[in-house]
C-alpha cells in the first residue's frame, strides 16, 4: 500500500530544488522568481515534501515547501564605549552610518567574509538575545490541499528554530493556520501595485547608486534598524538585485533601498529610510523612468508613505497580517522600516 501524502518524510531543500521550488510556486498563481529562490535557499534553510506523484520532470516535484531563514542577534554597545568605526550619532539621537565611496556595486555580489562582519570590532559587546527567523514561502500543490501538509511543514519549522524567536507575513488564506499554532498579530503590510507617475517637485533628499564599499555601511544600519544581523542575506542582495540605491547626508548614509525584476513587475525592496521623504525618494530614483508596473509591501505604520504613492498612481493590491511567534514584538526601529525585500525574509 503506497505511503499517505500526509505521513511522506520532510526534507532539507538544495539548491538543486530550485527549479522544482519555482514549478510550484507558478502552479498556485505566484511568480517563478528563481532570484529570489536562489537567494532563500542560499541564505536560509528550505525544507519541502516531495510530490509521491512528481512534477515536471516526473519524480521530481514538490508538494509542499517552506522555508526559514535565521538572522543573528546584534552587538550591544555598552556604555562608555564608541559606536565602532563609520557610525555617528544624528540630532535625533540616532546612529547614522558614514560610507567609504567609489566602486560600483556588481552584479557578481560581494563576499561575506570578516570585512561584512555586521558587528562592532574593537569595544563591542555580544547580545544575549536570540535573534529572529522569518518563515515563507509556504506553499502546497493544489491537488493536495487540505491534507495536513502545510501545518506538518509549519510544525518541522517551529521545532528547527530551536526556540528562536519568528516572523511571518500571512494571507488571509494562511492566517486560521498561524493563529492555531500560537502566532500572534503585530501589524500588518500593503502591497501596492501599479505604475508611478514622477513627483510633482523633484525631492531634496540626495541619493546614489550603492558601491561595493558601501556593503558594510549598509549591513550596520540594517542591523541598527532591524534590530538583527543579516548579514548573510545582505552580502547576497548586490547577486539577486538589479540596483541598490543609497540615501546620503553629506558622507552620511540615511537608509538604502534595493529594485529586482520579476516577469510581472519591478518589485522594490527592502527600503531603510531615515523619514518617509528619504523612503519616497529612493523609490523613485529606483524605478524613475520604468515603463513596467511597480510592486513593493509597505508596513501600514507608514500612512504617509502609503498616502503619497497612492497619490502618484499605485494601488493596494492586497494585505498580509504580519505575525510573530515566542516574542510579543519585533525587534528594532520600525519608524525607519518601510518595506521588507520580500514578505519571505520579513
Amino acid at each position: 500500500m503506497p505511503t499517505p501524502v500526509s505521513a511522506l518524510p520532510i526534507r532539507s531543500l538544495t539548491m538543486a530544488d530550485l527549479s522544482a521550488c519555482a514549478d510550484l510556486a507558478e502552479s498556485r498563481g505566484w511568480s517563478r522568481e528563481e532570484r529570489s529562490w536562489r537567494l532563500l535557499l542560499a541564505a536560509g534553510a528550505g525544507y519541502g515534501i516531495d510530490d509521491p506523484v512528481g512534477g515536471p520532470p516526473a519524480g521530481k516535484g514538490l508538494a509542499a515547501v517552506c522555508v526559514l531563514t535565521s538572522y543573528g542577534p546584534v552587538a550591544r554597545i555598552g556604555d562608555g564605549m564608541t559606536d565602532g568605526p563609520g557610525v555617528h550619532r544624528a540630532e535625533n539621537g540616532r546612529k547614522r552610518t558614514q560610507r567609504p565611496s567609489s566602486d560600483p556595486v556588481g552584479s557578481q555580489g560581494v563576499g561575506g567574509g570578516p570585512a561584512f562582519a555586521g558587528r562592532p570590532e574593537a569595544g563591542g559587546r555580544s547580545s544575549v538575545d536570540r535573534g529572529l527567523a522569518a518563515v515563507g514561502k509556504l506553499l502546497v500543490a493544489e491537488r493536495y490541499e487540505r491534507q495536513g501538509l502545510g501545518r506538518r511543514l509549519m510544525r518541522h519549522v517551529l521545532d528547527e528554530a530551536d526556540n528562536r524567536p519568528l516572523v511571518l507575513y500571512a494571507t488571509s488564506y494562511g492566517l486560521p493556520l498561524y493563529q492555531r499554532l500560537g502566532f500572534t498579530d503585530v501589524g500588518g503590510a500593503a502591497r501596492l501595485r501599479g505604475h508611478l507617475r514622477a513627483p510633482d517637485r523633484p525631492s531634496p533628499v540626495t541619493t546614489r547608486p550603492a558601491t561595493a564599499h558601501d556593503v558594510r555601511a549598509l549591513v550596520r544600519l540594517d542591523a541598527e534598524v532591524l534590530g538583527v544581523d543579516r548579514t548573510a542575506l545582505l552580502t547576497r542582495l548586490p547577486s539577486c538585485t538589479d540596483r541598490i540605491q543609497v540615501a546620503e547626508e553629506g558622507s552620511t548614509i540615511t537608509g538604502y533601498a534595493a529594485v529586482r525584476s520579476t516577469p510581472r513587475a519591478e518589485v522594490v525592496g527592502p527600503v531603510i529610510a531615515e523619514d518617509t521623504a528619504t523612503a519616497e525618494a529612493l523609490i523613485t530614483a529606483l524605478v524613475n523612468g520604468r515603463e513596467r508596473p511597480v510592486r513593493l509591501d509597505i508596513d501600514t505604520r507608514h500612512p504617509e508613505l502609503l498616502r503619497r504613492l497612492t497619490e502618484r498612481g499605485l494601488a493596494t493590491a492586497s494585505m498580509t497580517t504580519t505575525m510573530t511567534y515566542g516574542t510579543p514584538s519585533l525587534p528594532g526601529d520600525w519608524a525607519r522600516h518601510f518595506a521588507p525585500l520580500s514578505l519571505a525574509t520579513g
